[in-house]
């Protein structure tokens, strides 16, 4: 059998945990060279670097990354072995690990995941947000349960995995009271020259938004550009200019960020999916999360 050196294992999830091997070190009580003897000597073992120089510290590789995920689940286990050893017996809850692609809006994702909390049995949930190409490579090698994007899976992905629509919904247009009383005319007019916080392209709702934009003939002047939904609202709080979401998201918005609505676009539909590596999920968690979004979020 191709056994795998736990005591190696151990020195390597010790340092990564603590960020240098300095800090590992001092935690483990042994000298510099024993902890960088273990960690090379895991390196040949794998084949693959596990860390990378970045300033006086060290970085993860994404087969760091990997290897530190499966070390984290086994040494928690293992603690949790040496408590019921113990006699301190509990339950241990589900580990859900969803990943969130980077355009997602986080009120949205928020409302997806509260349904999580409330299964019957604990669930642990891990949440990460990345690029949807990397977190579509997580779930193929199971580190993922579950991943959630503003775009399907399509045929000619390099990965196998299967389309849950969560909901869809058109776009609403937002501004703070203050520029909302200083633009002219009419829905959708009021836009013409209008300052307007756009999301950062290439994505489904940036591309959605120009072809609008287009169709009726406005040139807005786009003062901010963004990744982050969440930090657009708060520069749209701030008056920086008006902002488009997710109309499904009305009340949310308007009371966290004291914005008004300008007008909604149905013509532009925003469609949300849960892509999981089974036909048919089966964790209680990802069962929990569809339900509650196409009942709850997109059921009104």
């Amino acid at each position: 059998m191709d056994w795998l050196n736990y005591h190696h294992l151990y020195y390597f999830w010790v340092v990564a945990r603590s960020g240098s091997i300095t800090a590992a070190c001092a935690e483990l009580d042994v000298a510099q060279p024993t902890v960088s003897a273990q960690l090379q000597a895991l390196e040949r073992r794998i084949g693959e670097k596990l860390f990378a120089r970045s300033g006086r510290g060290l970085q993860l590789t994404e087969v760091g990354q990997l290897v530190f995920t499966y070390a984290n689940d086994i040494f928690s286990l293992g603690r949790e072995l040496q408590d019921a050893l113990k006699g301190h017996v509990r339950q241990r809850p589900r580990r859900l690990v969803v990943g969130v692609g980077d355009t997602m809006p986080r009120l949205l994702v928020e409302r997806f995941l509260e349904a999580v909390y409330k299964v019957e049995k604990p669930i642990h949930l891990v949440c990460q947000q990345d690029r949807p190409e990397r977190l579509l490579v997580e779930l193929a090698v199971q580190t993922l349960d579950v991943v959630l994007l503003d775009t399907p899976l399509g045929n000619n992905a390099r990965v196998r995995g299967f389309n849950h629509l969560l909901g869809e919904c058109g776009i609403s247009w937002y501004a703070a009271p203050d520029l909302a009383a200083r633009l002219s005319g009419s829905f959708p007019h009021c836009l013409q020259e209008a300052p307007v916080l756009m999301p950062l392209g290439p994505s489904t709702l940036r591309q959605g938004l120009e072809n609008w934009l287009e169709r009726n003939h406005l040139t807005p002047v786009v003062r901010g550009e963004f990744q982050d939904s969440t930090m657009m609202m708060l520069f749209g709080q701030r008056g920086a200019g008006a902002f488009a979401a997710p109309s499904v998201l009305d009340a949310e918005i308007t009371a966290s960020y004291q914005v008004r609505v300008l007008g909604h676009i149905e013509d532009i539909r925003e469609r949300y999916y849960a892509i999981s590596a089974d036909r048919r999920p089966r964790h209680p968690g990802v069962v929990a999360l569809c339900e509650a979004a196409r009942t709850g979020v997109f059921g009104r």
